[in-house]
């Protein structure tokens, strides 16, 4: 998929609102569990929702003015996001469950959906920022809002619904399930179908601490930067998505082994991703080079999380490898690592990470010849209907260097990638030989 053009609008927002809880909510401190404020979660992730005009809604107002209300009344149920972050002793984060609110903007654009292009997927016109304006002062971890949400009407009459959240409150899967809430109350809904359930002791450290954690957990290995990584490079970066439907995946399939042909289309295409992204980096041949598969852990405690948990709750379980080795050995030996390494996660992993977490600091997981591969095919963006249909496209904004997203897509998936320029080119044609059979690497796997 082609980078996609410039595109100029304009955007009118009214002045920015703080929206509180639409009734009373306990004033209490409410502490994050140890998975919540780990360093990798103390950031903003930014979210955007396209969707088209429908006519039968058409006389049903500005999409701004219902969401705002049920906006408010969401949050008496989340009332925690309505509050905000402070750190005590050990850089724990709690939340000062102060009822202030989360910011809001109502906008108009001179824009129409269709000038976007056909297809909605990351990478977006360098101006998707206007459609989620960074206030100022209100882009910090602590002391500031846990939400922004803009609300954006296009020239076309369909809308954006933009939001900012704070990561360490909530994960994917927690936040669809915060907006969910909103699209029941929006279309009529007195309470969310399923009910906010705090309870983030659940995925803190043992107590009392075991001596050290059961765990290796090299994601979190630190060392310093070298050659062949994406951090190495920060200048003259590309920015790409690639669509991989039935027919490409059945393609990297045919690679694979007979035993290894049943494996998920996360296990093949998240091995194809990751040796194409090692062939283009060009690291040495010695080198580890790291995959981190995202790994949502609430099916795999005993017993499971329970319903309406809207907390971190991914485990970040790191394949290790030989660059060499990835490079030059089949397709299948890649997808047996992945396989291997997303098995790891488990409620004995999960507590492992906690513990860490609290020994080491809280730290951040490497990113240091590192690819981090997410999916988010069931994470459920696109099915939000605040009353005007499902979206056209739900998902993340921006595409990171070290990360890929798997997206839904229509008779596919879309995943955004960052290199280098030069390592751009390189990773296009290693994925294109790869879907069309010319992988002539050492040894057949078939």
């Amino acid at each position: 998929m082609a980078p996609p053009q410039p595109l100029v609008f304009t955007v009118r927002r009214r002045t920015r609102e703080i929206v509180s809880p639409a009734g009373p909510t306990p004033r209490e401190i409410k502490y994050l569990s140890d998975i919540d404020d780990q360093e990798g979660c103390r950031l903003q992730i930014p979210v955007i929702q396209f969707y088209r005009r429908d006519e039968t809604k058409h006389g049903k107002g500005h999409p701004a003015k219902v969401i705002r209300e049920a906006l408010a009344k969401a949050l008496v149920f989340y009332y925690p996001m309505a509050g905000r972050l402070r750190e005590g002793p050990g850089r724990k984060l709690m939340v000062d469950c102060t009822g202030e609110g989360v910011v809001f903007i109502e906008a108009e654009a001179d824009v129409a959906l269709a000038d976007f292009g056909d297809a909605l997927h990351p990478p977006f016109p360098s101006c998707w920022e206007e459609l989620l304006y960074n206030v100022p002062g209100s882009g910090g971890v602590l002391n500031c809002p846990l939400l922004l949400i803009q609300v954006t009407r296009l020239s076309c009459g369909g809308y954006t619904f933009a939001v900012r959240l704070n990561h360490t409150m909530s994960d994917a899967s927690g936040l669809v399930q915060f907006m969910t809430a909103v699209a029941e109350i929006a279309r009529g809904a007195r309470e969310p179908s399923v009910m906010p359930v705090w309870q983030r002791e659940l995925l803190d450290a043992p107590k009392p601490p075991r001596l050290m954690p059961t765990h290796a957990h090299r994601e979190y290995d630190q060392f310093p930067d070298s050659k062949g990584t994406v951090l190495a490079c920060p200048d003259n970066m590309a920015e790409r998505s690639f669509f991989f439907g039935e027919a490409e995946i059945t393609a990297l399939r045919r690679l694979l082994p007979v035993h290894l042909r049943q494996c998920t289309t996360f296990d093949v295409l998240t091995a194809c991703l990751w040796r194409c992204r090692t062939v283009a980096l060009r690291p040495d041949p010695d080198e580890e080079v790291r995959l981190i598969c995202v790994v949502d852990a609430r099916s795999r405690f005993n017993p499971p999380l329970p319903p309406g948990y809207y907390g971190n709750a991914v485990g970040l379980p790191a394949a290790v490898a030989a660059a060499g080795d990835l490079t030059k050995k089949p397709l299948g030996y890649a997808v047996e690592v992945v396989r291997k390494t997303k098995a790891v996660v488990g409620e004995e992993y999960m507590r492992s990470v906690a513990e860490l977490m609290v020994a080491k600091g809280r730290p951040r997981y490497t990113v240091v010849r590192t690819y981090m591969v997410s999916d988010l095919k069931r994470a459920g963006f696109g099915e939000v209907d605040f009353g005007w249909g499902k979206p056209v496209y739900g998902g993340p904004v921006a595409i990171r260097d070290v990360s890929s997203y798997l997206i839904p897509s229509k008779n596919g998936t879309v995943v955004p990638v960052r290199l280098p320029a030069s390592a751009m080119e390189t990773f296009v044609k290693e994925v294109d030989n790869m879907i069309k059979g010319r992988y002539d690497r050492i040894n057949s796997p078939l």
